[in-house]
């Protein structure tokens, strides 16, 4: 437990210093691909979310998801991909090739639902190759090209303001 504290400590120090500001918005693409990393350890509605995405007009194929949670129960069936972390090296790498394909995987949007910074999901938003990527404003802003004020516990308020702005870019199209 305390070896999982430094390592976080290290990673974050060593992200916050490697941290770039998010591209500008050079492509006007309608968005059809979406990434979504979820933080399981204070949010447990992720099919909610999911179901809400899709009711505002994105495809359920197109969606993928993957879960970041703090303790995996073995004996627990978890219905999306689900990680700890235990895939992050001592050296700030992910040795898990479902996180890494994801983090290459260039999504035409990137749902970051997480309100707390933890290191391995600041580390997967940082070096995804998403072209338009979307948070919490209770993380650094340099994350994201749009963060939305709202608790995690209101995925719908979410989700409508993320529609509403990504019309407004012309990203989608309702």
């Amino acid at each position: 437990m305390f070896l999982n504290y430094i390592k976080n400590f290290f990673l974050k120090y060593t992200l916050k210093n490697k941290w770039q500001e998010v591209s500008s918005l050079a492509t006007t693409n309608t968005i059809k691909t979406v990434g979504l990393l979820l933080d399981e350890t204070n949010f447990f509605k992720k099919e909610s979310l999911i179901q809400e995405l899709i009711s505002s007009g994105f495809l359920e194929s197109n969606i993928t998801v993957i879960v970041y949670k703090e303790v995996i129960n073995k004996k627990e069936t978890q219905s999306r991909y689900t990680f700890n972390t235990a895939v992050l090296s001592w050296n700030g790498e992910i040795a898990d090739t479902v996180v890494s394909q994801f983090i290459q995987t260039e999504f035409d949007l990137l749902v970051s639902y997480y309100e707390t910074e933890k290191a391995i999901l600041l580390l997967i938003t940082n070096n995804s190759k998403a072209k338009f990527k979307v948070g919490f404003s209770s993380i650094d802003k340099r994350l994201h090209h749009l963060t939305i004020t709202t608790g995690i516990e209101n995925y719908t308020i979410f989700v409508h303001e993320l529609c509403k702005y990504l019309k407004i870019l012309n990203k989608i199209e309702l």
